[in-house]
């Protein structure tokens, strides 16, 4: 009974702000869902390779783990909801403006400023998130609002599963980008109806530290192998979301319809592994949630990559790929809260999780060149287990937070 009734307990502040960075991260997904989505187009209307695929995929990663880490900082400096404002502003607009560039170039240029707004708005909202609601609640609070990203990840799927299809391909692909720019809507509720966290509100006119703090001796021990566990964690994740879609359709040969089909069970899964890793990360314990869902995802993405399978099999193995893949994000946010304390727990989020999203962007570029020699299923599992590998390495490392007040 407890555990349906938390909702119901927050504050009306509590819910806004709830609300507020659940759309904001499901209109980060659906923006970012979009370039998978467009590779095939891509490459048969510019006549690109794979490896050019797969670098318009890594340079918006790694812009977006600069704009991740600047957005942590700037968290600490002017605010969280400030931030979150900014970075949905930054990467509506540039995604917008993709789909208007002529060649590869201009496109190239427009997916690295996205990527720096795209990778600060989840720094900016899982510290809000996580600052604002009590340690009983938080693993769950922040858990789903990680949860909508698949959200916007189905949004997105079924926009170009329609513009794909009914538009001729020089223009679906632009029409999809040029959606991008719906995002901003949000900013006149988040303007309007949530305020920043009374725990920062408590340190916003005392002095305030360097952010390089975070790599004192102090501090180093939770920061490097927290470090660590979202590089092997975003790894994994990447190098099954970016060549998914291309994955189904040239190696697997499917249709658009067919590979869209097979894509939503995958983005079922992973709400339901959202939602599921949410309430588990209360319940286990974060370490605990986060390595169980590492081990059923590595059996899982080999399986979906290098086992003879029929279609119909595949398409039942999509919804265990996309829960693990995607559940293991659930406890990140509230672990990382609980890691630092205010006055850093921006530049200290920021950081870590970027520095892994930028370790990691080389992986789709990576898969990109060996699938040319290898194959790309091949490529696929080889990095993923490589990913996985680390992140059981990193976790032994970390502590347990579980309902542990932030450290103010």
């Amino acid at each position: 009974m407890k555990d349906k009734s938390w909702f119901q307990q927050l504050s009306g502040t509590e819910k806004r702000t709830f609300y507020a960075c659940f759309a904001g991260w499901a209109l980060d997904g659906f923006d970012f869902q979009l370039y998978p989505l467009i590779i095939p187009t891509l490459i048969a209307l510019w006549h690109i390779t794979s490896a050019e695929a797969g670098m318009l995929g890594t340079v918006t990663l790694l812009a977006s783990a600069v704009g991740g880490w600047m957005a942590g900082q700037l968290a600490d400096r002017i605010g969280r909801v400030r931030t979150l404002q900014l970075t949905i502003l930054w990467f509506s607009v540039f995604t917008a403006l993709s789909g208007l560039t002529q060649n590869l170039d201009q496109l190239f240029v427009c997916r690295t400023l996205m990527g720096l707004g795209f990778g600060g708005e989840w720094t900016a909202g899982s510290v809000l998130i996580g600052e604002v609601v009590a340690a009983r609640s938080r693993g769950r609070a922040v858990g789903l609002v990680q949860s909508s990203w698949a959200i916007g990840w189905g949004v997105a799927l079924l926009s170009a599963g329609w513009a794909l299809v009914s538009l001729p391909p020089e223009w679906a692909w632009r029409v999809l980008f040029l959606a991008g720019i719906l995002p901003s809507l949000s900013l006149f509720f988040i303007r309007r109806h949530v305020p920043e966290p009374a725990i920062f509100q408590a340190i916003a006119t005392a002095p305030r530290r360097s952010p390089l703090a975070i790599l004192s001796p102090a501090m180093l021990r939770v920061t490097l192998p927290a470090a660590l566990l979202l590089t092997g964690m975003q790894g994994g994740y990447y190098a099954i979301v970016i060549w998914l879609p291309t994955f189904l359709k040239v190696t697997r040969g499917l249709s658009v319809f067919n590979s869209a089909l097979y894509q939503g069970v995958v983005v079922v899964g992973a709400f339901t592994g959202y939602v599921s890793g949410a309430f588990l990360t209360d319940a286990l314990g974060r370490r605990r949630q986060i390595g169980l869902f590492a081990l059923c995802c590595l059996v899982t993405v080999l399986a979906y990559t290098h086992l003879a399978i029929d279609d119909r099999v595949m398409l039942v193995l999509g919804f265990p790929l996309g829960f693990f893949s995607s559940g293991i994000f659930s406890g990140v946010g509230a672990l990382l809260s609980e890691l630092f304390p205010t006055d850093i727990r921006g530049s200290g989020q920021g950081f870590c999780y970027n520095f892994g999203r930028g370790v990691a962007a080389l992986i789709p570029w990576l898969i990109g060149r060996l699938s040319e020699q290898l194959g790309l299923g091949t490529a696929i599992g080889f990095f993923a287990a490589g990913s996985y590998a680390l992140l059981f390495l990193a976790v032994a490392y970390l502590p347990e937070t579980r309902g542990q007040a932030l450290r103010s």
